[in-house]
C-alpha cells in the first residue's frame, strides 16, 4: 500500500521565522505523537516567479517574506484522516490554532493530499 502525504505551503514573513519554526514543531510533533510516520519544513532559498504560476505566485509572495513548504507523511489516507482529526482537536495546539497568533498570513496559505504513486530511496 503507497504512503500518503498532505503538502502545505505558507508564506512567512523573514521577521517571523524564529515564531514560525516554533509553531512548526509543535505541529510536527502532534503529527507524530497521533501516529503519523514523518513531519518536514522546509523554507525557500530557489523559488523564482515563473510565467504563468509558480510559489511565489500561488501564495502571493510579498517583500521579506520566504515559503515555507511542510509535509507530512501517513502509512494511508485512512491514517491521515483520523490523525487530522486528532490533531486539529489537540489541546496542546488549541493556542496556535487562534488566527491572531499565528506567524503568517493563513489566507494565503494552502495545502492537499497526495497518494503517492512513486516512492524511492536510496539502498532500497
Amino acid at each position: 500500500m503507497s504512503k500518503y502525504i498532505d503538502a502545505i505551503v505558507i508564506p512567512v514573513p523573514r521577521a517571523n521565522l524564529d515564531t514560525y519554526k516554533r509553531m512548526s514543531a509543535e505541529w510536527g510533533n502532534a503529527h507524530l505523537r497521533h501516529g503519523a510516520l514523518y513531519y518536514s519544513d522546509s523554507i525557500s532559498d530557489d523559488a523564482q516567479p515563473g510565467k504563468v504560476t509558480s510559489f511565489p505566485q500561488a501564495v502571493q509572495l510579498k517583500d521579506g517574506e520566504v515559503i515555507a513548504l511542510a509535509w507530512v507523511v501517513y502509512q494511508n489516507k485512512e491514517d491521515r484522516d483520523r490523525i487530522s482529526k486528532a490533531v486539529m482537536e489537540d489541546p496542546q495546539l488549541k493556542e496556535s490554532m487562534d488566527p491572531s497568533k499565528m506567524p503568517f498570513d493563513g489566507k494565503r496559505m494552502f495545502w492537499g493530499g497526495f497518494e503517492t504513486i512513486i516512492g524511492l530511496a536510496a539502498g532500497h
